[in-house]
């Protein structure tokens, strides 16, 4: 989804907007632009609101704004995923309001009102109907140029009073910022199902309004995180915010936050990509989400409260339920699937895992005694978030999520959360998110397979012990990388390939199979192995790689048939084999030993070569591996 950077300052703030979208850039990079009041730095300045704006690269966007001298102390920017109307400059954020009575002479002519906007106006076809009869002329296929058109036909002296009369007439998620040609030290922001924060700067004296806060990071780590409705007033020196009801938001309402600005997050070091970054942080990540984690306490899972009220008492959630619900989307659905498979043997409980897209939009039967656990990178997924609300509006009032955002709205609107410390995640494709919301998961089984007698102290202390050797684990695994290469440049010659899996790794493959297509543009399927008779052996070639998951398990003999049936049709297998699986490298056979058998814990380890035969072939095939065409992270769009 999209990314949004503002400022109000005394200084240039171009460089800040520009460098700021540099960090949001994973959100989103279809096109890029910033638009600028240039009469906030200069008052003799007449040239009003400018932009300049681009779909190359924000790298690009720098350079034209240096080559342009766009320059101003107010200003917001804007990094695109497109969503209405293709990647084209005139689709590109910020969108100009000229007002009515005819298109512009020019597309530089500067504008009435800027607007920048994250989100989905569910509601935009009658909006522009409206005022195209007002006599208002668009420029572009988006959303999004409705937002500016409506500022400027409410516009009667106070901008704040504008973007408040807009925002009630929208339907769908926004977070916007708002600037006007009249008030060129000021940008109004508001948000309903998107994320924004605000940046408050040193001494107050300049403030920001951005996605996240990695966008500030170097320049602010005082943070006020904006909740649903709110609407906030940047003014140099001073900002107000104003709540759902439109009431005005004390400081203790809306606190200020010291938050650790990523600045180091987002820089590769002697990485190639970050999603390679990403996948030799895994150790890290891991060790980080289960730091503190001494013993299985239902604790671990307390929600955390608002506003310095108590959170609810996971203890007391988990006496009260009967069966999970995990609500999901992408690769965090995948990881729901795995989970499946521990809840119902570990923890004795009915688990069912919806894809969240899916589960709001059919006729379900609610179930008041159910625990709704809703898992997400960013907590800010808007088809989970939707699909949360509508089990919520179905009496399902248990709710847990894993998150990687503690202050994401996930958490917030959750009762119960366990907070992963994967740390930011910029490549598109997720990985340590997708490793740690593993470990997050495996926790709440125990956990509720304790509150159920089902975890006796032996077996608590042998979980644990596992748990606490994973990053040893993961470091042995991501030693095999040199022999993932020689696979990878086997597969960059391919259009197709197909991933097996049976039982808890079926979900591993279907993982393997979504990062191969996600960054290396080849087409891959995933099954589960003895499903190959009934529709996937019909496609089977040499020219269609066969990766099989084997895990020494109960269903190891099973899959050995599986690869033989590949075999006898000529298939080329890549078998992830345990150590003790007596499976040989043979003609038609390449494998890759692991370095252990892990039990339960196995698919955390049986992913990393998936992610790293994904990785090297993109690389071997030269797409964009942190940008894939198309995609974006944090998808907040339905």
């Amino acid at each position: 989804m999209c990314g949004i950077v503002g400022a109000v300052s005394s200084r240039n703030i171009v460089p800040i907007l520009v460098q700021g979208l540099q960090r949001l850039e994973y959100r989103g990079y279809d096109s890029c632009g910033v638009a600028v009041h240039a009469a906030s730095l200069n008052a003799s300045s007449s040239a009003g609101l400018r932009r300049a704006r681009s779909t190359a690269r924000v790298a690009e966007l720098l350079e034209q704004v240096q080559t342009d001298h766009l320059e101003g102390a107010t200003g917001i920017a804007h990094t695109r995923w497109a969503t209405h109307g293709a990647p084209t400059v005139s689709n590109a954020h910020p969108h100009f309001s000229h007002g009515t009575g005819g298109a512009p002479s020019s597309s530089s002519t500067p504008g009435r009102v800027a607007v920048v906007h994250n989100g989905i106006i569910e509601n935009h076809e009658e909006l522009r109907a409206a005022l195209q009869a007002r006599g208002y002329v668009f420029a572009s296929q988006t959303d999004t140029e409705v937002i500016a058109h409506l500022v400027d036909s409410h516009y009667n002296g106070d901008l704040f009073d504008a973007v408040r009369a807009t925002v009630a007439e929208l339907r769908g998620a926004y977070a916007i910022a708002v600037m006007h040609k009249d008030e060129p030290q000021r940008v109004v922001g508001a948000r309903a199902g998107s994320p924004l924060i605000l940046g408050v700067g040193k001494d107050g004296s300049e403030h920001f309004l951005a996605s996240d806060a990695m966008a500030l990071a170097g320049v602010t780590d005082q943070v006020v995180y904006l909740e649903e409705g709110d609407l906030v007033d940047l003014q140099r020196g001073r900002y107000w915010i104003v709540g759902k009801g439109r009431e005005s938001l004390t400081p203790a309402q809306r606190p200020v936050r010291t938050v650790q600005a990523h600045s180091g997050a987002a820089e590769l070091g002697p990485y190639r990509h970050y999603m390679q970054k990403e996948i030799f942080e895994q150790p890290r990540a891991i060790a980080d989400t289960l730091a503190g984690v001494e013993g299985i306490v239902p604790e671990l899972f307390d929600g955390a409260g608002l506003h310095g009220e108590p959170g609810a008492a996971a203890w007391r959630v988990f006496k009260e339920i009967d069966s999970v619900l995990i609500l999901a989307c992408g690769t965090s659905y995948y990881s729901g699937c795995a989970a499946k498979y521990w809840l119902e043997e570990i923890a004795g409980i009915p688990t069912q895992v919806e894809v969240a897209s899916e589960y709001r939009y059919r006729t379900s039967v609610p179930n008041p005694r159910s625990l709704v656990v809703t898992i997400s990178q960013s907590g800010e997924t808007a088809d989970t978030l939707a699909a949360l609300r509508h089990a919520q509006s179905l009496g399902m009032q248990h709710t847990l999520t894993i998150c990687n955002v503690a202050t994401s709205a996930m958490v917030r609107e959750c009762k119960l959360a366990y907070v992963t410390r994967a740390g930011v995640e910029i490549g598109v494709a997720s990985t340590k998110a997708f490793t740690t919301q593993l470990a997050g998961l495996f926790l709440l089984t125990l956990a509720l397979a304790q509150s159920r007698g089902r975890l006796t102290a032996e077996q608590e202390a042998a979980h644990i012990k596992a748990m606490r050797h994973l990053p040893v684990a993961l470091q042995a695994v991501l030693a095999l990388e040199p022999q993932v290469i020689s696979w990878a440049q086997d597969f960059a010659r391919m259009e197709n390939a197909l991933f097996l899996g049976r039982g808890l790794h079926y979900p591993i493959a279907l993982e393997g199979a979504l990062k191969l297509k996600e960054i290396s543009y080849i087409h891959a399927e995933a099954y589960p192995a003895g499903e190959l008779k009934h529709g996937p052996l019909a496609l089977v070639t040499r020219s269609m790689p066969v990766v099989t998951v084997a895990p020494n398990d109960a269903l190891l003999e099973k899959l050995k048939s599986n690869m033989q049936e590949v075999r006898a049709r000529g298939g080329v297998l890549y078998v992830l084999a345990d150590a003790d699986t007596r499976i040989e490298s043979s003609e038609g056979i390449h494998v890759i030993r692991m370095p252990e058998n892990y039990g339960q814990l196995s698919p955390l380890l049986h992913v990393v070569p998936l992610q790293l035969l994904a990785y090297h072939t993109a690389c071997a095939r030269g797409t964009d591996v942190d940008k894939p065409r198309n995609l974006a992270k944090s998808v907040t769009v339905e």
